[in-house]
C-alpha cells in the first residue's frame, strides 16, 4: 500500500492549468485523519511524500514514522521525469529529501508514473543514494503513463532495462496492479481507476494477483482520502473528469478494499519476502 502524499496543487492535470505562487497547504491538514484511518484498519503503508511538503511541515515525518509507517521519495515538487528535470537537479532533490528525512527513505515513485526509457538514468541515481526499490511502473500504456508489456510482478530493474527483468539489477521494481477488461489490459491499482472501476473488478484483480503469489501493489492519493479538503479548480472537461470523478466516494471504496485484503508497507513486505526472492534464479519470470 502506497499513499502518494501530495498537496491539492500537485496533480499533473492541475499543474497544467493552475500554478499558485504561494499556495496554502490544505491536504496536509488531513494527516491525522489518514493515520487514524490506517490504525483503525490495522494497515501499514508507505507514504510517497512530495518533499516541499516536508519543508513546510517537518512534523509530518515524525507523525508518519511514529505510527510505524514508512517514508519514500516522490520528488521535491511533483515534477514529471522528462526534459524539465536534469540528472543534476534530480540528484540534488534526492539529497535534499535525504536531509529532510534523516536518510529514512529507501523507495521512490515517479510523479504520474513518468518513469520511461528516456528517464531510466534515474535508476542509477537511486542506486548511488542507497535506494532499494521503486514503484513507478504501470504495466499498461495509458494516455498519461505506462510501459506496455512490463512485468506484472516484482522484478529487478536497471537503467538499461526498465521494461523487463534484469538479473544484474540492484533496484526492485513493484509494478502497479493491472487487470484485463473486455480483452484490454487496464490499470487497477488505485487513483482514478479506484474511483472509476466497480469494486468487483478491483477485487477480482487482487484475487488473481494473489493466486499467482504476486503482491497487488496499490496506491491512493492523500487528497483522495480527505476529499473534503480538496479545493475544486476549474479544468478542461477531460482533465476535470479524471481529477474529480467520484472523488467523494474514494475513502469508502478504499476502506472496503483494505478491510477485505491485508495490505502492508513496501519495506515490511521486503523484509518478509526478500529471502524468497534472493533464492530464485530470477526475481521475476514474467
Amino acid at each position: 500500500m502506497g499513499i502518494d502524499f501530495e498537496e491539492w496543487f500537485h496533480p499533473e492535470l492541475i499543474q497544467k492549468h493552475h500554478k499558485p505562487k504561494s499556495p496554502e497547504l490544505y491536504i496536509s491538514k488531513g494527516i491525522d485523519k489518514i493515520l487514524e484511518w490506517l490504525r483503525k484498519n490495522e494497515t501499514f503503508a508507505t507514504f510517497f511524500v512530495v518533499g516541499e511538503i516536508l519543508e513546510s511541515k517537518p512534523e509530518l515525518l515524525d507523525k508518519i514514522l511514529d505510527n510505524d509507517h514508512e517514508i519514500a521519495f516522490h520528488t521535491m515538487h511533483h515534477t514529471r521525469l522528462d526534459d524539465s528535470i536534469s540528472k543534476e537537479s534530480f540528484s540534488n532533490e534526492l539529497k535534499q529529501f535525504s536531509k529532510l528525512t534523516n536518510k529514512k527513505s529507501k523507495g521512490f515513485r515517479a510523479p504520474s508514473f513518468s518513469l520511461a526509457p528516456s528517464s531510466s538514468w534515474v535508476i542509477d541515481t537511486l542506486i548511488e543514494n542507497g535506494y532499494v526499490y521503486d514503484s513507478s511502473v504501470v504495466p499498461v500504456k495509458t494516455r498519461l503513463y505506462g510501459i506496455k508489456n512490463a512485468p506484472t510482478s516484482p522484478y529487478l530493474i536497471s537503467s538499461k532495462s526498465i521494461n523487463q527483468h534484469d538479473p544484474f539489477g540492484k533496484i526492485i521494481e513493484f509494478p502497479l496492479l493491472a487487470t484485463k477488461l473486455l480483452g484490454k489490459h487496464i490499470p487497477a491499482g488505485g487513483g482514478f481507476y479506484l474511483r472509476a472501476l466497480p469494486l468487483s473488478i478491483i477485487r477480482s484483480a487482487i484475487i488473481s494477483s494473489n493466486k499467482l503469489e504476486t503482491p497487488a501493489t496499490f496506491y491512493i492519493h492523500s487528497w483522495e482520502l480527505v476529499p473534503e479538503l480538496m479545493p475544486k479548480v476549474n479544468l478542461p472537461i477531460v482533465d476535470n473528469f479524471i481529477t474529480y470523478y467520484n472523488l467523494k466516494k474514494s475513502p469508502q471504496k478504499m476502506t472496503k478494499i483494505i478491510k477485505e485484503f491485508e495490505f502492508t508497507s513496501f519495506e515490511r513486505f521486503l523484509s518478509s519476502n526478500l529471502n524468497k526472492f534472493n533464492k530464485s534464479k530470477e526475481f521475476n519470470s514474467s
